[in-house]
C-alpha cells in the first residue's frame, strides 16, 4: 500500500491541516443511559438501520431538517448524518448547541 507524504511550508497552511483533521475526527457522546435508533432517513418513518448503545459517540458528517423529535437535550427537528444513509435524531446528542453544528447536507 502506497502512502503520500504532505509537506506543509508555513504555519497557516498547517494549522488549517490540523483544523481539518481536528474536525473530521470530532465526535459527540449519545445522551447517557439511551440507546438510540439510526435510521435510514431524518424521521421516525424511516427504517431502522442499527442502535447504538447508551455511552456511544457519533461523528456529524452533516445535519439536516426533519420530523420534530423530543430528547434528552430538548426538541429538535435537526437530524445528524453519522454515516452513509443513517441519521439519528440531533436531541439524543449532546453537541452542545441547539442550532446546527456542521454543514446542512445536501
Amino acid at each position: 500500500m502506497a502512502t503520500e507524504d504532505i509537506v506543509i511550508t508555513d504555519s497557516a497552511e498547517a494549522a488549517d491541516a490540523m483544523s481539518a483533521t481536528a474536525q473530521a475526527l470530532r465526535t459527540y457522546p449519545l445522551a447517557p443511559g439511551n440507546n438510540v435508533n439510526v435510521r435510514s432517513g431524518p424521521g421516525t418513518h424511516f427504517s431502522i438501520v442499527r442502535t447504538l448503545p447508551a455511552g456511544s459517540r457519533v461523528p456529524i458528517y452533516c445535519q439536516c431538517s426533519g420530523e420534530s423529535v423530543t430528547g434528552p437535550y430538548g426538541t429538535s427537528s435537526i437530524w445528524d448524518n453519522i454515516s452513509n444513509g443513517q441519521f439519528v435524531a440531533d436531541a439524543y446528542v449532546q453537541t452542545g448547541s441547539d442550532g446546527y453544528v456542521a454543514a446542512k447536507c445536501s
